[in-house]
């Protein structure tokens, strides 16, 4: 298993060979690789080839705003942020190079969680040669009616969605990020936060997760257009993977995705797998989604 922070170009890439298949996966909003590690190590143990991709200024090269640190919400409303000048491009760039790289090994099934679903697509267009499978965990996928992840958001599919706007710090126009603060004390804002992001999870696992999260992300990123095309996306063998209770990327707006994504090539649909009782992040307990992303090796 690997962590693929900040990884150097590469030479031009060989046609995929047999071998075992890497899983690539892709973190979603304010998130990091580290955030796939229960689900990595149960597919590492099963025997998979396992990346988790840290998209650029995440994880290993995360920027954590010195106010952020100081928990001065008014100098976070304020300071500058790398991120700014990040866009979908780049979020490309990072995923399609791990692909190409993995790729000389064998197969690559490519995974996108939240966020991260506008990242598979947009490697989909680019490299669908190099991919034997890509995925959307409770992801974004975008689509001609809904090209970027802020045309989904906004879609009436998304209503009983619960927007993290009122937690919003500082102007996201003028910063160029969404900056969050997750490591608030206020009870209304940790209430949201958890509603948002797993409001089955106990106390405990919630604020963990909260640790490992992000202040900043990218404006761009969403507002970036990242709709399949059928004759590079719209071949590769695909998964969705719809979770009942998400109050972040809606049921009704997953369904909506999935119905416009088999509408727009017929000849290769979803295959759906239905995790009722699960919120944003998926189970607390990975072994299901271990299990079903497991299936996409042979799939």
């Amino acid at each position: 298993m690997a962590l693929a922070g900040g990884l150097g170009a590469s030479p031009a890439v060989a046609q995929p060979r047999r071998g075992p298949t890497t899983y690539v996966l892709v973190h979603g909003t304010h998130s990091a690789g580290a955030f796939w590690m229960p689900i990595a190590r149960e597919l590492t143990l099963r025997g998979h080839r396992v990346v988790t991709v840290d998209q650029p200024r995440h994880g290993a090269q995360a920027f954590v705003p010195e106010s952020y640190q100081r928990q001065d919400l008014t100098a976070m409303a304020v300071e500058p942020s790398p991120l700014k000048d990040l866009g979908l491009d780049d979020y490309e760039a990072r995923v399609t190079d791990i692909v190409q790289r993995a790729a000389r090994n064998g197969p690559v099934v490519l995974v996108g969680h939240s966020l991260g679903g506008v990242s598979v697509s947009r490697v989909a267009n680019a490299v669908p040669h190099l991919l034997h499978h890509i995925c959307y965990m409770a992801a974004f996928c975008p689509s001609r009616a809904l090209p970027t992840a802020d045309a989904c958001t906004a879609a009436p599919e998304n209503a009983a969605a619960v927007s993290p706007v009122e937690l919003t710090v500082g102007d996201p126009v003028r910063l160029g990020v969404l900056r969050l603060n997750f490591r608030t004390g206020d009870s209304h804002a940790l209430a949201l936060l958890k509603e948002m992001i797993c409001a089955d999870y106990p106390d405990a696992d919630f604020r963990r997760i909260l640790a490992g999260m992000q202040s900043d992300e990218p404006i761009a990123a969403y507002a970036g257009r990242a709709a399949g095309r059928a004759e590079s996306w719209g071949r590769i063998p695909r998964t969705y993977l719809r979770f009942g209770k998400d109050r972040t990327i809606a049921t009704a707006l997953q369904d909506r995705m999935i119905a416009e994504a088999d509408t727009y090539t017929p000849g290769n649909p979803f295959r759906v797998h239905n995790f009722p009782q699960a919120s944003h992040i998926g189970p607390l307990d990975p072994t299901t989604i271990t299990q079903a992303l497991h299936t996409l090796a042979a799939a």
